[in-house]
């Protein structure tokens, strides 16, 4: 029994610093590095994909709409072209910084409001899909477990990885609960190693209305913006070999 254990990182903007990717990475096995559309630079992803080389961890692209000032997270009208372009665009600039560093982008992982609209949307998630195989068909797409995208990967011939998330609660369709909600986010360490163990061995979690919901966990995912997200990751990880799983990124 296996699963990658993911977070994103490379969201430090400017004069807006966070500490959490040089103590998290040592306990990831992926990293979905911001690409500048809702926040990073060009300065943060190289430093990002130069600390995911150190600590031997995947790196992966964490594309978004274009909305800095919201960080991603509010949806926005765009067109199908628009979201191709915007993914066509993101993708091939971690690529190429990547390249210069000796590295391989293996992932995509769509980011905030976009990776949401993309859960139930099959035109939006065939738009990424398509713009993934446009750069690179070997990538891996990135989605929520039973999500659209998924399925629009697979129809495009792309390897997929199925995600469930750590320090989020869940709906009884299998959606995230929207952050604004009162316990959307879980910081509880004790709390988040059970739902993801249950999660990998058992297929199932519990919904924050109380319904078991089946789902697929291929890789666990973790937000930087999670109040002591090093010390999460490191408990998770800790536990999870502890029982057994080998916990390895997707490149493996």
């Amino acid at each position: 029994m296996r699963v990658d254990l993911n977070c994103d990182l490379g969201e430090s903007l400017g004069g807006y610093k966070l500490d959490s990717d040089r103590l998290v990475m040592p306990y990831i096995t992926s990293a979905n590095i911001a690409c500048g559309f809702h926040s990073g630079d060009i300065f943060t992803m190289r430093e990002t994909v130069r600390l995911a080389i150190r600590f031997d961890v995947s790196v992966g692209a964490h594309p978004s709409l274009l909305d800095p000032s919201g960080f991603g997270r509010r949806k926005m009208d765009v067109t199908l072209r628009e979201v191709e372009d915007l993914i066509l665009h993101q993708v091939s600039s971690l690529i190429e910084i990547a390249s210069t560093e000796g590295a391989r982008v293996n992932h995509v992982k769509p980011h905030g409001a976009l990776y949401s609209m993309a859960t139930r949307d099959s035109e939006i998630a065939d738009a990424i899909a398509r713009a993934v195989q446009a750069v690179d068909p070997d990538l891996v797409l990135v989605g929520l477990s039973g999500s659209c995208l998924l399925d629009a990967g697979r129809d495009r011939g792309l390897r997929v990885a199925s995600e469930v998330f750590a320090d989020r609660a869940y709906k009884a369709n299998g959606d995230l609960v929207a952050r604004t909600t009162p316990g959307a986010v879980i910081d509880d360490s004790s709390i988040v190693v059970g739902r993801v163990t249950e999660m990998i061995k058992k297929g199932t979690v519990i919904a924050l209305s109380g319904e078991r919901v089946a789902l697929r966990a291929d890789t666990v995912g973790l937000h930087s913006d999670t109040p002591g997200v090093e010390l999460l990751a490191k408990i998770l990880r800790t536990k999870l070999e502890s029982a057994g799983v080998s916990v390895l990124s997707l490149r493996s």
